[in-house]
């Protein structure tokens, strides 16, 4: 059977084959330090461990559960919303459970995407917004963003762009590679720039609780939601990634809309991760106190490893990220295939996250404090 045709528009995952190479140099033996991938390896709060635990012997636990999440977890993404963000929304038709915000990405572009519809998408990104983009028969158009605009979209140059087959626009702040924040201003101006030119805008915010002071969502900004989705998870700042929980905030139009692809596309969320998912959206802020207090020092000690490397990390990060240039001279494919034989080091190059990353590494810090400083012994020695 020869594949589908869209399948010639996408590429394998990047840490699809790339892992499989770094498992294979453990297999030979080698002793991999990965500070590539952004999967939390501290463990979740306890009292979400203990509360899913419970969950497993309610009488409806293995049952089907409701396509729209159960009361209780929409209740708590609601008072979550209301608590850190002063966004009001509605449990009952203005969330929509995820079984993580990636699905949403696919379910979002479903719904409101034709062949030949444009996309707005950032460049540097997630590369997953441009994928899906092309697996549904749109056309990805990027917007560029650089280190000298503090990675945030300039919006005047992009309005005297031909627009009008642009249907949906891709933000993420805060900014997944580069760590960058979006201003009050910036959403504000996000909100107005959709209305005048009605593109829908989706905002995807998994990483504002990591070294962010001030977290921030799109729809605090007045009138947003005529015109706004926003995607969060819960992955990041509960160290839940592979729990699969995420969640779709905005209006009951643009959701009904999303609904109507999920619930052809799954039967549900299990109950008891519905449970303890609660649970942790209703923990104190002092859980993300001392979440970033263990950040804040891997932090410090991987920028001492980016400086050892002679790579210059970009200002003002927040983020589960360090995002640096590399030494003049070299590629960030290169760089990193260097570092990963020569110092059995593995961070992720750049380039993967569009043209606009190269030049660029990112390091993760999801790595223990020794495993760091073995990193930083390996390129000092």
């Amino acid at each position: 059977m020869i594949q589908a045709n869209r399948l010639n528009q996408v590429q394998e995952y990047y840490f699809s084959s790339k892992l499989r190479e770094v498992r294979a140099l453990e297999a030979q033996g080698k002793p991999i330090i990965n500070l590539g991938i952004g999967s939390p390896d501290l463990p979740p709060p306890p009292q979400v461990v203990e509360g899913l635990n419970k969950a497993l012997t309610n009488s409806a636990a293995h049952q089907y559960q409701p396509y729209k999440g159960t009361t209780d977890f929409r209740n708590a993404i609601q008072e979550f919303y209301k608590s850190h963000y002063n966004v009001a929304l509605d449990p009952e038709n203005e969330i929509l459970p995820l079984m993580g915000s990636k699905e949403g990405i696919l379910h979002i572009s479903m719904a409101f995407l034709n062949e030949g519809d444009e996309v707005l998408i950032p460049n540097p990104g997630y590369p997953t917004y441009s994928s899906v983009t092309k697996l549904v028969g749109a056309t990805a158009v990027n917007y560029d963003l650089d280190e000298a605009g503090n990675w945030l979209p300039d919006l005047e140059s992009l309005g005297k762009r031909d627009l009008s087959k642009v249907k949906l626009m891709w933000v993420n702040y805060p900014h997944m590679p580069t760590g960058a924040s979006a201003t009050d201003k910036v959403f504000k101006d996000l909100v107005a720039f959709a209305k005048e030119h009605h593109i829908l805008i989706v905002n995807d915010n998994p990483y504002s609780f990591i070294l962010n002071e001030h977290p921030k969502s799109i729809l605090e900004v007045e009138g947003a939601k005529d015109v706004v989705l926003e995607l969060n998870s819960l992955s990041k700042s509960f160290n839940m990634a592979g729990w699969r929980i995420g969640m779709l905030c905005g209006n009951e139009k643009f959701l009904s809309n999303v609904l109507k692809v999920k619930s052809n596309m799954d039967s549900g969320m299990f109950y008891p991760l519905q449970a303890g998912a609660a649970i942790a959206l209703r923990l104190p802020k002092e859980w993300f106190n001392s979440l970033n207090e263990v950040y804040s020092t891997r932090k410090e000690l991987v920028l001492e490893l980016a400086a050892a490397l002679n790579c210059k990390p970009a200002p003002e990060q927040t983020g589960l990220f360090v995002w640096a240039k590399v030494p003049v001279g070299t590629t960030s494919e290169v760089f990193v295939d260097q570092l990963l034989h020569t110092h059995d080091l593995f961070a992720t190059p750049g380039f993967i996250f569009g043209s606009q990353g190269e030049g660029y590494i990112r390091f993760s810090l999801c790595t223990p404090e020794e495993t760091i400083k073995e990193a930083i012994k390996r390129v000092t020695k």
